[in-house]
């Protein structure tokens, strides 16, 4: 089988992608290929987040490579978090804390509309590609449910009725930013053969 890097030391994006790319693509992790340094995302988007990281795997590996980059886009916060949402609490914050934040932001608040936006960005035989999901809903008044990770608690995605959390990783994986942006992904490489 095929391999292929996955520019994440998140072991939870790790572990949904490797469920998603079962019997496609074997998914090295950056921990497999011997990639310890911590890759600086600091770009002003997530498609640039996504970019830094495959082009620093790939040059420095020589490895074929995709990254992904994950905003969380609230409406009624002007978009935010968006590129900040993994550190919405501030750097080193846990999932928690960036639930707390976000439930505090939007007490109150009528509109609770939001949006999880992924690009994943492919370096492939020297050539580069991109790749964008989106999953539409909004935030919930309190926390519901274990599964998942992240805002996945607090995210109602439009016509269902419970959140990611509750959904159960195989749900979450076909309806989701991740999962719609991965399958776009799947595609691609399929038609390549």
């Amino acid at each position: 089988m095929k391999q292929i890097v996955f520019a994440t030391n998140n072991k939870n994006k790790l572990r949904e992608m490797r469920e998603i790319m079962e019997g496609l693509y074997e998914v090295k992790s950056l921990e497999e290929i011997g990639c310890h340094e911590d890759i600086v995302e600091d770009a002003d988007t997530i498609e640039g987040n996504a970019k830094i990281k495959a082009d620093f795997v790939t040059n420095k590996f020589h490895v074929n490579c995709f990254a992904d980059d994950t905003g969380l886009e609230v409406e009624a916060l002007g978009g935010a978090p968006g590129v900040y949402s993994a550190r919405y609490a501030g750097e080193h914050c846990s999932y928690q804390d960036n639930v707390d934040k976000m439930l505090a932001a939007m007490k109150g608040q009528t509109n609770r509309k939001a949006a999880f936006r992924t690009c994943i960005a492919l370096n492939l035989d020297g050539k580069s590609y991109y790749f964008e999901g989106r999953c539409d809903g909004h935030i919930t008044e309190q926390q519901r449910g274990t599964e998942g990770f992240g805002y996945d608690p607090i995210f109602q995605p439009d016509g269902y009725d419970q959140t990611f959390a509750e959904l159960g990783h195989e749900v979450k994986n076909a309806i989701s930013h991740r999962g719609r942006a991965t399958q776009k992904l799947i595609a691609f490489l399929r038609d390549l053969g």
